[in-house]
């Protein structure tokens, strides 16, 4: 037996796994089910947005199942495994991922899925135990109030001035996003941290020539 022989046949032998039972496969799954359902609870929890996605927290007990299982098979054969590799790196996903926290919770399920499919399931618990809690603290920590946006149109085309001033009495930042001017008149977004909002929409509908007033809270992606 040549020496190139003796590589190719270690070489398989050392990726196939004689002890894949049904109920080793059906364990890992269950136990990647189970993460994956906690995962869903967790996102649940420590989402934030005024619409929760249900498909998107769904989404994430199957993707730890199917990577779990990925996993099962890529360690049953080789020849499997390069072949999946060359499967599924045609697979192209263009749906945009727009929180941050949300690629969290994907490569939570993703890393969970392969750690289970590994046979290391005790390392997924941790894992799972760890950053739940890092993300709850990190969740409950009190941070600077989140900037609103203050809506204004007024028929006085000067009018930019006393509304910055106005606000300039209530926030220490404010910065003027937006200025559309017909010969009528001007409206403007302003930018701003403020903590008494009821207050500053009240002193600036006082303003001479303002017509509205209004303030709206936003995430950081709307764009001017």
């Amino acid at each position: 037996m040549s020496t190139g022989d003796i590589f190719k046949k270690s070489f398989l032998e050392g990726y196939a796994s004689g002890e894949l039972t049904t109920t080793t496969i059906l364990a890992c799954l269950l136990i990647a089910g189970l993460l994956g359902v906690y995962i869903f609870f967790a996102y649940r929890f420590l989402c934030r947005k005024a619409f929760f996605n249900k498909n998107f927290s769904i989404s994430l007990i199957g993707i730890a199942e199917i990577t779990a299982a990925i996993i099962l098979t890529v360690q049953s054969n080789v020849v499997i495994s390069l072949g999946m590799v060359g499967a599924l790196s045609i697979v192209r996903f263009r749906t945009a991922i727009k929180d941050p926290l949300d690629l969290i919770f994907l490569f939570w399920a993703i890393s969970v899925g392969i750690i289970c499919g590994a046979g290391l399931a005790l390392v997924a618990v941790l894992l799972s135990a760890v950053l739940s809690l890092l993300l709850w603290i990190f969740n409950a920590l009190p941070i600077a109030k989140a900037p609103v946006l203050l809506l204004v149109s007024s028929r006085d085309l000067n009018a930019e001035a006393a509304v910055m001033e106005t606000a300039g009495k209530f926030s220490k930042a404010a910065a003027v996003k937006s200025r559309s001017l017909t010969p009528d008149q001007i409206d403007l977004i302003v930018e701003l941290r403020v903590a008494d909002e009821a207050a500053l929409t009240a002193a600036v509908m006082a303003l001479p020539g303002v017509t509205a007033c209004s303030i709206i809270a936003h995430d950081g992606e709307v764009t001017f």
